[in-house]
């Protein structure tokens, strides 16, 4: 597996993990696509916000955007492993690999009705921390209800 951050080389790469993505969450978050089959991407690269893709045998398997809140605060907007490459732990090695990279505190929050988002990463943070993590629910004003995972590197 590789890592490799979203540059202006390959910011169609990670346009086009988005877009399914985005495909995959529209039942949940009640979007459409446009006249030209296209999503309307929820969260735009730039700024405190950086994308990352995840390869696989030189193929793209997964993309990650991440904000970076403050110093040594991240939050992950969106995360994507694509579906043929699921089931063989690639989503918990590419989080894993961010965490490594990125060190300091971390928030990973799932929409209401994405219970497959929030069985994933509980098992994800859970390991990853040896169970040195909170999870709440609180009201976003982005995304609404949300379920949340948050750690810290310097906790035990």
């Amino acid at each position: 597996m590789r890592l490799v951050k979203v540059t202006s080389d390959n910011i169609h790469v990670y346009t086009n993990l988005a877009q399914a993505y985005e495909a995959e969450f529209s039942l949940i978050m009640g979007k459409k696509p446009d006249k030209n089959g296209l999503f309307p991407l929820d969260t735009q690269l730039g700024g405190d916000v950086m994308g990352y893709l995840c390869y696989i045998d030189d193929l793209p398997a997964g993309h990650a955007a991440i904000e970076h809140i403050a110093h040594d605060h991240f939050d992950i907007c969106d995360f994507y492993v694509a579906p043929v490459f699921r089931q063989q732990q690639t989503g918990r090695q590419f989080a894993s690999l961010l965490f490594e990279m990125l060190r300091g505190k971390w928030e990973i929050k799932q929409v209401e009705g994405a219970e497959h988002a929030t069985k994933f990463w509980r098992r994800v943070v859970n390991e990853y921390t040896a169970g040195h993590y909170r999870e709440d629910q609180y009201q976003c004003p982005r995304w609404g209800l949300v379920t949340r995972q948050c750690f810290d590197h310097k906790l035990p």
